[in-house]
């Protein structure tokens, strides 16, 4: 009776299993000296301004042109602030910056939140129609409306009121949009399904099972729409006074003279740039909270 043979595996196909049973694991790379280094290049490039308008701010208009540049704080800082709100009705500016920027971010977050809901979630006659209208109101020119804006403030007498600025921005298609595309996914039917059982109304079914969820892309809207609101110059301007102002306007007055006092209106960016820096500080934890618990679920 013949035997076949078997052939010997060859040796190349030992050694690397050999070697395939002696390899380790990699675990994550560390970043190199040079990565460190253009991070740091790029934030050092990204305060630059900041650092620079705050050196203005401190000097005198004089300063500027010296050669080579003035590189370190003065003392003129508080002078020129002193300066700032006397020239301009400055305090207004920023009173009426406040109001309308945090009015416009409240009530957008809300409502765009409660219509994102509604479009994610509910199922009703109309619905993709309604949001398709809503998206496409985003391709209009803003230009296009000032006019007809300005003869409705007219009509209603809010021409030079601050009610003008904020009426317009209570809600925002992108908003709507925005957030209906995050409640798509980040809230389960069968989680709303449950909650339906439990007898949870689709208004308690909103504050206490949509909003919670919903708060991570709430503080992204909410600081995209302070910064908007706040940086906004051009409706403000045509339809508010000089007397009545927000603080981009007031910042176009103190740059209006027929020679530029480049210490007194760096010294008006310095302080508008600060509420800015401060909101950011507040919702970046929620926004960095809810990137590392998705990030953690997934």
């Amino acid at each position: 009776m013949a035997t076949t043979l078997t052939p010997a595996p060859p040796a190349t196909t030992g050694r690397a299993l050999r070697r395939s049973r002696t390899r380790r694991p990699k675990g994550p790379r560390t970043a190199g000296f040079w990565t460190y280094a253009a991070l740091v290049a790029f934030l050092l490039g990204s305060l630059f301004p900041i650092y620079w308008s705050l050196i203005v701010a401190s000097h005198d208009n004089e300063a500027i042109g010296k050669v080579p540049p003035v590189l370190t704080p003065g003392g003129h800082l508080f002078e020129n602030i002193a300066r700032v709100f006397d020239t301009t009705a400055f305090g207004q500016a920023l009173a009426n910056s406040f109001l309308v920027s945090g009015t416009v971010t409240v009530s957008v977050v809300l409502f765009s939140t409660l219509a994102g809901f509604a479009f994610a979630k509910l199922r009703f006659r109309g619905r993709k129609g309604l949001l398709v209208a809503a998206i496409a109101t985003t391709t209009v020119p803003h230009q296009l409306g000032i006019i007809p804006l300005y003869i409705l403030m007219g009509e209603l007498g809010w021409t030079g009121r601050i009610e003008a600025v904020i009426v317009p921005g209570l809600v925002t298609a992108f908003g709507v949009f925005f957030m209906t595309q995050y409640l798509t996914g980040a809230v389960p039917d069968e989680l709303l399904e449950a909650g339906r059982m439990d007898g949870c109304t689709t208004i308690r079914l909103f504050w206490h099972v949509v909003l919670p969820a919903a708060r991570p892309a709430a503080a992204v809207l909410g600081l995209f729409t302070f910064m908007q609101a706040w940086n906004d110059f051009f409706w403000p301007l045509v339809v508010l006074t000089p007397e009545n102002p927000t603080v981009q306007v007031a910042l176009s007055t103190l740059a209006s003279g027929y020679t530029t006092d480049f210490a007194l209106v760096l010294t008006g960016t310095v302080i508008a740039t600060i509420p800015m820096v401060v909101v950011f500080a507040l919702l970046g934890r929620q926004i960095i909270g809810g990137i590392m618990s998705g990030a953690i679920k997934g």
